[in-house]
Formats: structure tokens, C-alpha cells, sequence
């Protein structure tokens, strides 16, 4: 057994405390498990108690970290677990923090997919192809990305991604047009046919003669 002699708050941006066992240094934990647990001055801790104690701190530590990750956007639950290993945390330590965090709603790979279609959708709209693979990339199951991107219209969201760029466009030379808008396009993840319809389109739209068109 062992007894704490001293505890000590960190300094003020610090929101650790020290524990001094038997007269020496020992240990810090979070402040949350220190609210939680309330160890006290002369109380005597077991090796097993001493253990549950950095357990407890090292998972309170990982749950902060990804809270402040999770502050910034919503993230897949594999984007979580991968950012959290770099951050040197165990496995099992991960595992349980991102458990508890699904349960309070906080990781959601359907609910993050729709995040990440509409936020492509509403400022750099893309094809359903790229999207998907996007999604894949940050971990979301095939299934998941089926049932958000399923109803996709691509040839709606490549006008979309088109209109800007297009205005840009010198309308001098149709097939000029084409390229430019084209491979815009293409880098968007459009497919062939709805390239040719959407520049077809605008050119129509922003003035373009139809004798030039194919």
C-alpha cells in the first residue's frame, strides 16, 4: 500500500493534479477524474487502485482529445481512431472512448456521411462517384455510402459545380469551351455523357451560338 502525502493542482492552464505518494512525486491525473474519484491526503491506495487511477486518466485524457478533433467538423469513427493512435493512446483505450462517444450520439459514420455529401454539395459539388470515394477513404462502410449518395443526381450537381466556372469562360470558341469546362469536369469525377450534356448546356445558356455545337 502506499499513501498519498500531497496533492497538487497544476498551473492554471493546467487542469491536472499531482499525487505524491509516500513523500514522493508519483503520478497526475485529469482533473474530471480527480472529481470523480476525490482522492484524499492520507488515504492508502493499492497497486490495483494506483493502476485503475491511470486507466481512468489515460482513457479521460483520450475522450478530451477527441472531443477537440470532433470540435472542429464531424468525423468517421476510422478518421477518430486513426487520429487518436497518432496521438500515442492504446487500442483498447480508443475503443472505449469511441464507444462511449457513439453511444452519445457524437460518432456517427450516416450521420458524418450526410455531412460530407451535403457540405460537397452545397460548396464544391462533385460527382456521386468521388464522393463515395471520398467517404470510403475516411473509412465508411459500403452500405452506409449506398444509403446517402444512393439518390445522387449527378447530372443536377455537375450544373451546379459548372455555373461559376462557365461565366468565366470566353465564348469565342465552342470547343475551347469544352476543353476548359470539360476537364473541370472530369476532375469533379463527372462521367463522359454528363460532361457533354452540362457543357452543351451552358453554353446554350450563357450566350453561346448553336452553330458551333456538335
Amino acid at each position: 500500500m502506499a499513501r498519498i502525502t500531497g496533492l497538487k493542482p497544476g498551473r492554471s492552464r493546467s487542469k491536472r493534479v499531482s499525487i505524491s505518494l509516500d513523500g514522493r512525486p508519483a503520478l497526475s491525473i485529469e482533473a474530471e477524474v480527480y472529481a470523480r474519484q476525490m482522492p484524499r491526503v492520507g488515504q492508502e491506495l493499492s497497486q490495483d487502485q494506483i493502476e485503475a487511477l491511470k486507466w481512468q486518466d489515460e482513457r479521460q485524457r483520450c475522450y478530451n482529445a477527441a472531443s477537440r478533433y470532433l470540435a472542429y467538423r464531424p468525423r468517421s469513427a476510422s478518421e477518430l481512431r486513426q487520429r487518436l493512435l497518432k496521438r500515442g493512446f492504446g487500442t483498447e483505450t480508443i475503443g472505449a472512448v469511441v464507444a462511449e462517444l457513439a453511444e452519445k450520439g457524437l460518432v456517427d459514420d450516416t450521420a458524418f456521411a450526410r455531412f460530407w455529401k451535403e457540405n460537397r454539395d452545397t460548396f464544391s459539388p462533385r460527382s456521386r462517384w468521388l464522393v463515395s470515394a471520398e467517404l470510403r477513404q475516411k473509412g465508411v462502410a459500403a452500405a452506409v455510402i449506398e444509403q446517402v449518395t444512393g439518390q445522387a443526381d449527378d447530372s443536377q450537381s455537375a450544373y451546379r459545380a459548372a455555373q461559376k466556372k462557365a461565366g468565366r469562360l470566353p465564348l469565342g470558341d465552342y470547343h475551347v469551351f469544352r476543353r476548359r469546362l470539360g476537364d473541370f469536369l472530369k476532375r469533379r469525377g463527372y462521367g463522359y455523357g454528363v460532361v457533354q450534356e452540362t457543357v452543351a448546356r451552358l453554353w446554350r445558356e450563357l450566350g453561346g451560338t448553336e452553330e458551333q455545337l456538335p
